[in-house]
């Protein structure tokens, strides 16, 4: 199945045969702590900058009816946000993942975000569109 929003996503999740949790890390945009007169342009025009972590969680797909109804109940619970990094855990013989290993797998996502590395992940903007990301290195 090919992927091309979000609710695809809910989708392909809802049909695997080992239910899912979907891993969901809302990420805010920030300027660089020295950011150029370029990056600062681009950054409110809308491209660009670096991404921050605000919020994340976990949850059935079955528990999210669309991205529309996810975008509405994060807007009640959290700051604003740019994208949506998406990643899940399966259930393993019928057992569900401990919470402990649920939490690891949200640190690992966010330090990984952080770090640049968006291996493994699908990241979605405000649409439910997915996006491409390229990492920058400043250094």
């Amino acid at each position: 199945m090919e992927i091309n929003n979000f609710n695809d996503l809910l989708e392909f999740a809802r049909r695997e045969s080992e239910p899912q949790r979907l891993l969901l890390v809302f990420i805010g945009t920030t300027l660089p702590e020295n950011a150029s007169t370029e990056q600062i342009a681009a950054f409110h025009a809308g491209k660009g900058g670096e991404l921050e972590p605000v919020m994340y969680v976990d949850k059935d797909p079955h528990e999210i009816l669309s991205f529309e109804a996810l975008s509405a109940e994060s807007a009640d619970y959290g700051p604003p946000w740019s994208l949506v990094f998406t990643s899940s855990v399966s259930w393993r013989d019928g057992h569900a993942p401990i919470s402990e290993e649920t939490e690891a797998s949200l640190q690992h996502m966010i330090e990984c975000i952080r770090a640049g590395l968006f291996e493994g992940m699908l990241p979605f903007d405000r649409d439910g569109e997915p996006v491409r990301l390229v990492s920058v290195s400043t250094t």
